[in-house]
This record gives structure tokens, sequence and C-alpha cells, in this order.
């Protein structure tokens, strides 16, 4: 059997993989989680084998829960299951610590194969995916795009202020001094030749980074 945590801080998606789940006899569900806080609670309590995972949850971020679990315990297995981008987040995650990347669009038995490979301790993703990374890390790399060039907490605070957050709001968030959100701000607008929060959310939404 195989024991599965799903981490969302929607109850509605929280709720569609468990109906999506509920019929395959060799997973069980051990418990839910709605923020970053609470699936690191919850991995201690349940022990799950998979964790399933998002990456914009309240209080710490999907990156930041990772790499927390992998300090934690760094034979746990996390399956990243996200509305974003692939291309965008996945590499910046698999080098965090997590085993897998599914989209929230794939079909129920593309998750289902997931959570066996990595439960067998064999890494997920899709193919396209992997093309990608082939290219970029075996083959002729190309130039680091835009997203690449930021470092996580600068995605982070990119993410957060194009979803309306002020730069107080973020200090709060983060636990960080006005003055540092506005150094990491000014750093993102630099790299990526941005002038106001108007272009960052235009950036974010196109680079799927947020959702719309």
């Amino acid at each position: 059997m195989i024991k599965v945590l799903i981490a969302d801080d929607h109850a509605i998606v929280r709720d569609g993989i468990c109906r999506m789940l509920k019929d395959q006899k060799e997973i069980q569900i051990v418990g839910e989680a709605a923020d970053g806080q609470e699936t690191i609670q919850k991995v201690r309590e349940t022990r799950p084998d998979v964790i399933l995972l998002d990456i914009s949850m309240p209080g710490m971020n999907g990156l930041d829960v990772t790499k927390q679990l992998k300090a934690i315990n760094p034979e746990v297995r996390i399956l990243i299951l996200t509305m974003h981008a692939e291309e965008q987040y996945a590499p910046r995650l698999m080098r965090a610590g997590a085993m897998g990347y599914v989209t929230k669009h794939a079909a129920p038995q593309e998750l289902v194969k997931a959570i066996h490979e990595l439960q067998s301790g064999r890494r997920f993703i899709s193919p396209k995916l992997a093309e990608n990374l082939a290219w970029r890390y075996l083959g002729n790399r190309p130039d680091l795009t835009p997203v690449e060039c930021l470092s996580d907490r600068e995605l982070q605070v990119l993410c957060l202020l194009a979803k309306g957050n002020t730069n107080h709001e973020i200090a709060e968030y983060l636990h960080l001094s006005v003055k540092t959100i506005d150094t990491y701000r000014a750093r993102v607008l630099e790299k990526l030749n941005l002038r106001n929060n108007a272009e960052l959310t235009l950036f974010a939404i196109r680079n799927g980074l947020i959702e719309k």
C-alpha cells in the first residue's frame, strides 16, 4: 500500500484528487494539508510514502516546503502537482529535491503512474520536460532563460509582487525587512529589464509563473 499525503490550499482540489485516487486499491490517502507549515506537520504525523505538493500555498511555498522536508528527511518522495508551467518551475524544484512534476491538466493515469514511479525510487517528468532538460543540460546548453537567472528568493518576490502584494506585505509574509524586499525587487527589475510592477505582473502571467 502506498501512503499518500495531499498538500494543496484549495479544498476542492484536494477533494478532486481524493476522488481520482479512491479506486486505486494500492494507494491510501493518509492526510491532507492546506499550507506549508501544516504539510510539514502532517508529514511527521502520517509518514507518507509520497507527498503530492502544490507550489502556491499560504505561508511557505512549495519550493520552501520541499527544501525543508528534504532537510528533515533526505529520503522523502515529493511529487509536485500544480497548475504552473513546468518549464519555469520544474528544474528549480527538482534541484531542490522533488522527484517528480505533474501538472493538474494531466490525465488521472499519469498521476497514478507518477505515484508508482516515485514509490519505486524513480523520478517522473513528462516527455516534453525530459526533452527540454536533455537539450539544456546534456546537449549544447543554450543561454539561461530570464526566469532561470533569478534566485529562488527573487522568483518568490517576483510572484508575490505580481499577485498585487505590497513590499510591506511581502516583508511581513517572508519575515524580512522592507529594505530587503526593496533590494530584491530592484534586482528582479534589473535582471528582467522591466520598469515597474505592472510590467512584472505581465511578465509573470506570460511566463506561467502565476495564474491569471
